[in-house]
């Protein structure tokens, strides 16, 4: 038979995989179960061992061993990738702006985006009551934020967010309600400037003009009344503005005083604020003036507050007086609190009377209110005693509050010798040179002038040294003051002798 030796040949080679049966027996057990390829694939292989020629009876055993290998040298396919999933839903959708025609929305990024990203999102909108759900943007857009742009003022809109990956779509992230097409409503609030939150004061015939801001969305509504009623449109005017409202009154009266209220409205939502105004002016005159009393040089006055203060305090009181002879009126009184006065330094003789004027802020009274009497100062006689003053004793015994000083001089320079001297009545003063009275010598100037004595030595001479004192006398005593006076030879005789 000359085809049988081929197989025997391929059962010798196949000796070496004997070492190996026990080797790849642990084999096939990491095989996933699952992959029926490598399963099916065995089969396919062992169909061409089984077509061919069966060896003989002893080389049985071989040839039922040869399907074993190819499953522990054959590599396993690869296993496939999982298919990419979509994200998971955004998150914190809600509204950041609106108007009239648009709707501004934030969100956040889903929690999980997935192995390949996230790629953008959709914003799709419906009208409420229908689910026609339609993408506002043409291109994924890539942020968190978008503006939904070109709709009706009025229309309710049904707002969601959807992420896409390579997975797909992720749930929609939706509004939980309806939106309305408008613009937001911020409540109203009324600005009252500080100066306007205290009373408002102001004097008769002044204009008025008040500018109160306020906030609103949309434009509010604006309202004034007066103590609760509306303005009177020929006295008040009122102009607004998106921002404010000005109050203007062009000549005011007594009667434009009150509380204004303005009210701001949006919606259901509405804030008020009140200013009061206070017109002003120069108050009347006390309603009563009398004198009480008269006594010695005063007189006692009693007043009344007026009837009209002019819409505000009274600040004080004017009091005058005027001389019956001469009938000029003089303030004694200014800024005066109280309702009594007396006024007092009259003058003997005269006859008074009085007048008071009211005060306010805006000023005193244009009219006074007179004394119907009149405050008589009596003659009273009176006995003068001059009082008995004990004239002060000046006199004194001369003393010396100045002494002399010794002095050194050179031949032929004068020199001056000063003391001075006090006493009352004003001493004598007389001169000694060595105890001798100088007198009238020509050689010496004697000069004593409010107490301060000199004594010129006209160019001393060798001889003009020694002790010089000086007297002072009157009638209450004497005092002495001496001094010794050295007279030096020029440096340039000396040098001369030499």
């Amino acid at each position: 038979m000359p085809s049988k030796p081929a197989p025997i040949k391929k059962a010798a080679k196949k000796e070496p995989a004997k070492k190996e049966e026990k080797a790849p027996e642990p084999a096939p057990a990491p095989e996933p179960a699952p992959e029926p390829a490598p399963a099916e694939a065995a089969p396919a292989e062992a169909a061409p061992a089984e077509a061919a020629p069966a060896p003989a009876e002893g080389e049985a055993a071989p040839a039922e061993e040869a399907p074993a290998a190819p499953p522990a040298e054959e590599p396993k396919p690869p296993t496939p990738p999982p298919a990419d999933e979509p994200t998971s839903v955004p998150v914190e959708l809600f509204i950041e702006d609106k108007n009239d025609t648009s709707v501004t929305i934030i969100w956040s990024q889903p929690e999980n985006v997935g192995p390949s990203g996230l790629d953008g999102y959709n914003i799709e909108v419906c009208k409420d009551g229908t689910e026609d759900w339609k993408a506002v943007n043409e291109d994924l857009h890539k942020s968190c934020r978008y503006v939904i742009k070109n709709q009706i003022t009025g229309d309710r809109l049904k707002i969601r967010v959807v992420a896409l990956n390579a997975g797909g779509r992720s749930p929609p992230c939706a509004l939980p309600e309806a939106i309305l097409v408008k613009e937001v409503a911020d409540r109203p609030k009324v600005r009252l400037p500080r100066f306007l939150k205290q009373r408002y004061v102001t004097q008769v015939g002044n204009k008025v003009n008040l500018t109160v801001p306020f906030t609103g969305k949309p434009k509010p509504v604006v309202t004034w009344t007066k103590d609760g009623q509306p303005l009177d449109a020929k006295r008040v005017n009122v102009r607004t503005s998106d921002r404010d409202s000005i109050l203007f009154i062009r000549t005011t009266e007594r009667d434009d005083s009150g509380i204004y209220e303005m009210c701001v409205k949006v919606d259901d939502f509405e804030d008020k604020a009140s200013l009061i105004l206070q017109i002003v002016e120069l108050p009347g005159p006390p309603a009563t003036l009398k004198i009480i009393d008269t006594w010695g040089f005063n007189a006692a006055l009693e007043w009344t507050p007026p009837k009209d203060s002019g819409n505000t305090d009274i600040k004080g009181y004017m009091v005058q007086k005027a001389d019956k002879k001469t009938g000029d009126w003089f303030t004694v009184l200014e800024h005066y609190h109280r309702l009594n006065a007396t006024i007092s330094d009259l003058i003997m003789g005269n006859t008074y009377k009085f007048r008071v004027f009211s005060e306010n802020k805006c000023g005193l009274s244009d009219n006074a209110a007179l004394t119907k009497g009149e405050a008589v100062i009596l003659k009273t006689g009176i006995d003068y005693k001059p009082p008995n003053y004990q004239e002060h004793d000046f006199t004194e015994a001369p003393k010396f509050t100045t002494a002399l000083s010794d002095r050194a001089t050179t031949v032929g320079y004068s020199t001056k010798l000063l003391c001075s001297v006090r006493g009352e009545p004003k001493p004598k003063v007389q001169w000694m040179k060595n105890q001798m009275i100088i007198g009238d010598d020509p050689k010496f100037r004697q000069i004593c002038v409010q107490g301060i004595c000199s004594l010129e030595i006209r160019k001393p001479g060798n001889f003009d040294g020694g002790v010089y004192s000086c007297k002072a006398k009157n009638e209450h005593g004497e005092a002495t003051v001496c001094c010794k006076l050295e007279v030096k030879q020029a440096a340039v005789v000396d040098a001369q002798k030499k």
